[in-house]
């Protein structure tokens, strides 16, 4: 599974007048930061048009813009502009167009773009938001998701209201297990299929149909978008079609739809999800992810090759113990591209159909976060180059392009004006051994700007969600923040993350939270054995999962002064019967249900600790957070007060999992920490 949350990006195309001076990234810099992400090369690999994605000081909004630069660095302008979201662009095959999404008429609709003229128009006029936008093969169709409404449900039926009455919004109703989603809110009634419209604009026309979603998300969340054949004759796409779907939510299927007739087949057949399939250039055999499922808590998704009718499905990626994901045939159909995590970095691989694999990219990363594959994305073009994001601790997301037979290079650096004047946290690798049973175990020091060894610092251990997700040393904007009020910041990979296989990641399956205390306690040791680090202010901070370990690691020492817990879980149990994602929790993460397995959900609740906790605690979470409900924090905030401890709830208004839907509450979120771990920190002088 991808950690609990997602979090849009954030940035501003324009210096604002109003960003701090000072040497060290402060929080309205926020508003100066830019993301450059979903980069597209031209089907020549002559350009890249990407997604430059920024925020608002005056509106306190996220949008994005699209941009075009040469794959040699030059030439580099904006294709849109305006206080709008324009993201998902698409080169036609030919060169000449670039489709793409925006919501710059209100509802979100399909836009061209001439490259000659430079004249742009909608080609749409849609009612609802389409996701996964593709071109045909040759250039004549666009193929994309929309959700097709139904009428609510609805149970009796109310008198007419007099003319003129002011009634109060109607109740709402609901059969389904999942009906809302994190980031969503309630869901709509309806069904995600899949549709095809003219290039040149014109009536979409539905392929798909019945109560299942066609667009390989759960429950309305986006999933990949359709793959052509390379006829133009026929699309690819994964759904789960199951009776019980909402409750077996990985277990999906490759199907094939007909454009002509709509006709809908079966390519795989396994318990699993097999996703993401793609069909080779000669239109002979597709590729595809995924696993025979076991119900473990994480499981290596393994790339797969079948015929075109589904027979004779092998496994390409087999001696590879990492997952892969986001697959591309290369031009020539003799390989296939792949992005896979390896000890927390994100690389980029060309697979050969005999199992071996060539790393030509590293360093992938969206550059608003230590994730590894958030926000990550590349193409290839015909002629073998490619365009890649990529992001350092130095760097948040830039564009790379290689291949061809050149050394790859970045070549945009939208955050350089920026960055000029400041000075940015350093990070470097540490490896250490568990305390629990000598594992070794991956992390990362980040040091305060102007860092000198000679001094002693205050350490946060900062604790990453999924919790089958990786950290790596990418650009992380909370890191950098806490970093530049003075603090070491401390991340690491315990047990359970992914990118060091299988058996690591499994470690914690249905043992969770546990022995990852020991992974993480160790690492704040060996830490402090480097000799720069106050023993008397450690502090302790963690959002989703790493929420979660944060009330885990208070509940087992009371070695930090003050901790924040963002978004957490603390009771499995009410946990299973409110979040959006509960199905899959039950069936992967625990035995069974929880009044089945009461002591085991108990057990490994955080209540079950909580009367071991004397750490001063904040726990801050938004509204309308459906992933980790905010039931759950009150939950732990109540119990920490009736057992003693200094505590503080913190609710967010308008915001779901991650606390980063507007500019301003990701910043609270920073100087929330700084202040609430000042106020506990001894003979500490504050950084401003």
């Amino acid at each position: 599974m991808r950690p609990f949350f997602v979090y849009p990006a954030v940035a501003l195309l324009v210096a604002s007048p109003l960003a701090a001076q000072s040497g060290r990234l402060t929080e309205i810099d926020v508003f100066d930061l830019e993301y450059a992400g979903d980069p597209r090369i031209s089907p020549d690999g002559d350009q890249v048009v990407y997604a430059r994605q920024y925020a608002d000081v005056m509106t306190d909004m996220n949008y994005s813009n699209l941009w075009l630069i040469g794959s040699d660095g030059g030439d580099h302008r904006p294709l849109t502009t305006g206080k709008f979201t324009d993201h998902s662009p698409r080169w036609s095959p030919d060169g000449s167009r670039i489709a793409y999404m925006s919501n710059r008429d209100g509802t979100p609709q399909i836009y061209m773009h001439w490259l000659e003229t430079g004249q742009t128009a909608a080609i749409t006029n849609l009612t609802d938001p389409a996701t996964g936008l593709s071109w045909s093969p040759d250039g004549s169709l666009l193929a994309f998701h929309k959700l097709v409404p139904e009428a609510p449900l609805t149970i009796g039926q109310l008198p007419a209201a007099p003319a003129g009455a002011q009634w109060a919004e109607p109740a709402k109703y609901t059969d389904k297990l999942v009906f809302r989603f994190d980031g969503l809110g309630d869901l709509p009634s309806g069904y995600w299929h899949l549709f095809v419209i003219p290039a040149e604009g014109g009536t979409p026309r539905q392929l798909t149909s019945g109560d299942r979603h066609y667009n390989g998300g759960f429950f309305g969340a986006q999933g990949g978008a359709p793959q052509w054949a390379p006829a133009s004759d026929a699309i690819v796409l994964s759904a789960n079609l199951r009776e019980d779907w909402e409750l077996e939510w990985g277990d999906s299927e490759v199907y094939e739809v007909s454009v002509a007739d709509a006709g809908v087949r079966a390519l795989t057949d396994r318990r699993g999800p097999d996703s993401s399939p793609t069909v080779s250039p000669d239109g002979r055999r597709v590729a595809y992810l995924g696993y025979d499922d076991r119900y473990q808590g994480y499981q290596v998704t393994r790339l797969h090759v079948m015929d075109r009718d589904g027979s004779n499905p092998r496994t390409v990626s087999g001696g590879l113990d990492r997952s892969v994901y986001q697959i591309r045939w290369a031009p020539g159909g003799d390989g296939i591209y792949g992005l896979y995590d390896d000890e927390g970095n994100t690389k980029l691989a060309l697979f050969q159909l005999d199992g071996t694999h060539e790393v030509i990219a590293e360093d992938g990363g969206s550059g608003f976060m230590a994730y590894g594959g958030f926000g990550v994305s590349y193409t290839v073009a015909g002629d073998g180059t490619f365009a890649f994001t990529t992001s350092r601790p130095d760097r948040p997301g830039d564009v790379m392009v290689g291949g061809s037979g050149g050394a790859n290079r970045v070549v945009t650096a939208v955050n350089a004006d920026l960055f000029a004047g400041k000075t940015l946290g350093a990070v470097e690798e540490i490896w250490w051994e568990s305390s629990r049973d000598g594992r070794p175990v991956q992390g990362w020091i980040m040091k305060p700007p102007d860092f000198d060894p000679e001094n002693e610092y205050p350490l946060i251990l900062e604790i990453h969600g999924g919790p089958f997700a990786n950290y790596g040393d990418r650009f992380d904007v909370e890191k950098q923040l806490m970093a530049s009020h003075g603090f070491v910041v401390f991340y690491a990979n315990p047990r359970g993350s992914t990118s060091y296989g299988e058996e690591f990641g499994n470690l914690i399956h249905h043992a969770y939270p546990g022995d990852d205390f020991h992974d993480l306690d160790s690492g704040v040791d060996a830490v402090i054995a480097q000799g720069y680090i106050d023993e008397d202010n450690l502090f302790v901070t963690g959002g989703s999962g790493g929420g979660v370990l944060t009330a885990w690691m208070i509940g087992n020492t009371d070695r930090f002064k003050a901790a924040v817990s963002f978004y957490p879980v603390i009771n499995w149990y009410s946990f299973s019967l409110t979040a959006d994602m509960s199905p899959m929790a039950v069936r992967y993460w625990f035995p069974g249900l929880p009044w089945d397995n009461v002591e085991h959900y108990e057990s490994r609740s955080l209540l079950s600790v909580v009367n071991d906790v004397t750490t001063p605690t904040l726990i801050m979470t938004g509204e309308e957070d459906w992933r980790t409900p905010m039931s759950e924090s009150e939950q732990y905030y109540k119990a920490l007060k009736l057992v003693g401890v200094d505590a503080v709830l913190v609710r967010v208004p308008g915001e779901a999992h991650g606390i980063w839907g507007r500019p301003s509450h990701g910043m609270a979120k920073i100087t929330t920490v700084k202040g609430w771990f000042d106020k506990y920190a001894t003979e500490r002088r504050p950084v401003s």
